[in-house]
C-alpha cells in the first residue's frame, strides 16, 4: 500500500513538509485485510439469506458467480473513488500537521464509512435516471450487462488513469459521461439518432452541479478567507506550518472538523453512486430477491392499490381514450425517452395505473408476488413512476386533485422499486473507507503542493474544507452529485488566489485539461466499452 510518487516537488513545498511516504505498520495493513475479508463475507451472507428468503430456488451456482464477478466490480469502483477522491479530504490537514498522515487517512476513511451508511440514496437514483429507460427495465439481459460493465470499466480506467498522474479527476463527472456514452451508443445501434439515448433534461440539471461546483469552491473559498482576515487577527492562523510542529490545539480542531465533514459529505455523496449500480446488478441477476422492496409492511398493499386505481380512473375520465392503449409501456418508454406528449400517454399512464392496481391487490404481499411476475411488476411501477416525473415537470394539464394523487402514488412507486438494503450500504461503506486508505499520496501531493506557489497555511486549509464540506452537503440535500476533487482543488486555488500567494499555471493547465478531457474521454470510452460488450 506505500508507493512513490513520479510528481516533482517543488523548493518551496520542502519547508514544512509532512512524511507522507513512510510505510505503513503492520498493525495497519493487518487491519485492512481483515475488513476487507469481513466486508466480502458480510455481503455473501447477506447475499445468499436475501435469496433463500424470497423462496427462488437454484440448481446451479453460477448465477450467483456472475453476480458475485459484477459486485466485486462494482465495489472495485468505489475503492478506486476512495482513494482517487478521499485525497483531497485528507491533503490539508497532512500538510498543516493537524494530523500524521497515516491517522489522517484512517480518520477519514472512517467518516467516509459512516457518510455512506447514513447517506439518503438519493443521489443514486438520480445517477440512474440518467440511463436509457429501456435498459433499466430490461437490467437482466444481455444489453443491460453491457451497460453496467460499460460504465464500471470506462469509469475505473479514466480514474486510475488521472490518479497514476496525479491528476485531481471528478468520479463524479467520469460517471455521468459514461453514461451519456452508453446511452448515445444504445440508441445508435438501434438505429435511432444519438442524442435520444439520454434523458438530457436530468442531464442538464447536473452538468450544471458539475460545472458550477469548482467556480462556488473558487469564489467561496476566497472570500471566506478574506472575511477570515478582516476579523480573525491572529497572524499565525495565515503563516505557513514552522517545521514539524502541529498548529495551536484551535487551529488543530478546526481543521480535524473540517476533514471530517468533508470526509462524511464525501461518504454520503460519492457512496451512492456504487451502491445504484449496484442495485441494477442486483435486479439484474436476482430480481425475486431485489426488484422489489419485500419490507413494504403487507397492510400498507391495499392502500397503494386503491391509491393507483382511484388516479387510473380519475385519469381515464379526464383523459377519455375510445380503446384500450394497445401497449401502454411501449407509450411510456418512449414519452420517457424523448420527451414527446402524445394523446396516448396519459391515457396510457391511467392503464398501466390500473394494471400495477390489480397485480398488487391479487396477491396483497410483495413476497407472494410469484417469480415469474416480480420483474414484470417492478417495471410497470418503475415505469410509471418515471412517467409522472416528466408530467409534473413539464407541467401537464391536470386537474388539482389528479396531481396530488399522482405525487402520492410516486412516492409509494418509488418506496417499492428506489430502495437500498443495509447490507449494499455497510459493503459500499467498507469499498470507500479501505479506498481511502490506499494510493492517497499522490493526489495529497498535488493538492498540498502543487496548486499554489506557497506552502499551503491554516486559515488556507480550513477556507476551502469548510467550503467543499457545505457545497457537498447542500448537493446530498438536493440528490445532485458533485466532484469533491473540484470543489476542493478549486477552493484551495481560490485561498491562494486571495492571499495573493500566487498559482502554479502548469498544474492549473493540467487539472484544467483532465476537467475538459474526462467527459469526452468517457463518454468515448464506455461507447465503445458497451459496442463490445453487446456482441458478447
Amino acid at each position: 500500500m506505500s508507493q512513490n510518487s513520479t510528481l516533482s516537488t517543488p523548493p518551496l513545498a520542502q519547508h514544512g513538509r509532512p512524511n507522507i511516504y513512510g510505510k505503513n505498520s503492520r498493525t495497519t495493513i493487518t487491519f485492512f485485510i481483515l475488513l476487507l475479508v469481513l466486508g466480502i463475507a458480510f455481503a455473501g451472507v447477506n447475499l445468499f439469506n436475501d435469496v433463500e428468503e424470497s423462496g427462488a430456488q437454484f440448481t446451479s451456482y453460477v448465477p450467483f458467480l456472475l453476480l458475485g464477478l459484477a459486485l466485486l466490480i462494482a465495489l472495485g469502483f468505489e475503492f478506486v473513488n476512495g482513494f482517487h477522491d478521499t485525497a483531497n479530504a485528507v491533503a490539508t490537514v497532512i500538510y498543516t500537521h493537524s494530523l500524521p498522515p497515516t491517522t489522517a487517512v484512517i480518520w477519514s476513511g472512517f467518516f467516509n464509512f459512516l457518510g455512506v451508511l447514513l447517506s439518503s440514496g438519493a443521489v443514486a437514483f438520480g445517477i440512474i435516471s440518467l440511463l436509457p429507460v429501456e435498459l433499466i427495465l430490461q437490467a437482466g439481459s444481455g444489453g443491460g450487462f453491457a451497460m453496467i460493465y460499460a460504465l464500471l470499466f470506462s469509469a475505473i480506467i479514466w480514474n486510475l488513469g488521472t490518479w497514476y498522474f496525479g491528476l485531481p479527476s471528478s468520479s463524479s463527472h467520469t460517471l455521468i459521461g459514461s453514461i451519456i456514452g452508453v446511452g448515445v451508443a444504445n440508441a445508435l445501434l438501434n438505429g435511432r439518432d444519438g442524442s435520444s439515448g439520454v434523458d438530457w433534461d436530468q442531464a442538464l440539471k447536473v452538468g450544471y452541479a458539475l460545472l458550477l461546483s469548482p467556480v462556488i469552491g473558487f469564489v467561496s473559498a476566497a472570500a471566506l478567507l478574506l472575511v477570515m482576515k478582516r476579523f480573525v487577527k491572529n497572524r499565525q492562523l495565515y503563516r505557513a506550518p514552522e517545521g514539524p510542529k502541529p498548529p495551536p490545539i484551535w487551529i488543530r480542531g478546526l481543521l480535524i472538523l473540517t476533514c471530517t465533514g468533508v470526509s462524511f459529505a464525501h461518504g454520503s455523496n460519492d457512496g451512492q453512486k456504487g451502491m445504484g449500480l449496484i442495485m441494477l446488478i442486483l435486479v439484474g441477476t436476482m430480481p425475486i430477491a431485489y426488484a422489489l422492496n419485500r419490507s413494504i409492511p403487507p397492510e400498507q398493499i391495499p392502500r397503494v392499490a386503491a391509491l393507483a386505481s382511484v388516479t387510473a380512473q380519475q385519469l381515464h375520465r379526464q383523459y377519455p381514450q375510445p380503446a384500450s392503449v394497445e401497449s401502454p409501456r411501449a407509450v411510456l418508454t418512449e414519452y420517457v425517452r424523448t420527451g414527446e406528449l402524445k394523446p396516448a400517454v396519459m391515457p396510457a399512464l391511467a392503464q398501466l395505473s390500473a394494471t400495477i392496481s390489480d397485480d398488487i391487490r391479487q396477491y396483497g404481499d410483495v413476497n407472494r408476488i410469484p417469480a415469474e411476475r416480480v420483474s414484470n411488476t417492478r417495471n410497470n411501477m418503475y415505469l410509471a413512476s418515471e412517467t409522472i416525473k416528466h408530467v409534473k415537470s413539464e407541467k401537464v394539464a391536470v386537474t388539482p386533485q389528479i396531481g396530488d394523487n399522482l405525487t402520492a402514488l410516486k412516492a409509494e412507486l418509488d418506496n417499492a422499486t428506489r430502495f437500498i438494503p443495509f447490507w449494499v450500504k455497510v459493503v459500499v461503506a467498507i469499498a470507500l473507507g479501505l479506498g481511502t486508505m490506499v494510493g492517497w499520496r499522490r493526489i495529497v501531493v498535488t493538492v498540498g503542493e502543487k496548486i499554489g506557489k506557497t506552502h499551503l497555511s491554516y486559515a488556507q486549509g480550513a477556507s476551502a474544507e469548510v467550503v467543499t464540506m457545505f457545497t457537498i452537503g447542500a448537493a446530498d440535500a438536493f440528490g445532485l452529485p458533485v466532484s469533491t476533487t473540484h470543489v476542493l482543488s478549486s477552493g484551495v486555488a481560490g485561498s491562494m488566489a486571495a492571499n495573493r500567494s500566487g498559482l502554479q499555471l502548469s498544474t492549473l493547465r493540467n487539472l484544467a485539461m483532465a476537467w475538459i478531457l474526462t467527459l469526452p474521454v468517457s463518454i468515448l470510452l464506455s461507447a465503445l466499452l458497451y459496442w463490445l460488450f453487446k456482441h458478447f
